[in-house]
């Protein structure tokens, strides 16, 4: 299933800055890191600053169109495959 549009996420801008956002629980970076997407995801609630390296889980894509929509795939497949942690970081990132 598609959570994060590949539509909504930007090479251009990519190339130039780090675009974040987040999904029910889950942050998430894509930045360019030499000629790569590094992306990150992360449980809520802080910040990737605040956020110690022990909950970032990264993982590299080609700096090309492909390469940011196998980035944009391995998000959504994390959205699955990890339900559980950003249910739980969701439900107490308010408490």
């Amino acid at each position: 299933m598609e959570y994060i549009l590949k539509s909504s996420i930007s090479l251009n801008f990519i190339k130039k800055e780090p675009m974040s956002g987040s999904y029910k629980g889950m942050r998430y970076v894509l930045r360019k890191a030499g000629d790569d997407i590094e992306a990150c995801i992360w449980p809520e609630p802080y910040n990737f600053l605040k956020t110690s390296e022990e909950l970032k889980q990264y993982k590299h894509f080609a700096l090309t169109a492909e390469g940011k929509d196998e980035a944009v795939d391995w998000l959504n497949e994390q959205v699955d495959a990890q339900k559980d942690l950003w249910a739980k970081a969701l439900s107490m990132s308010w408490v």
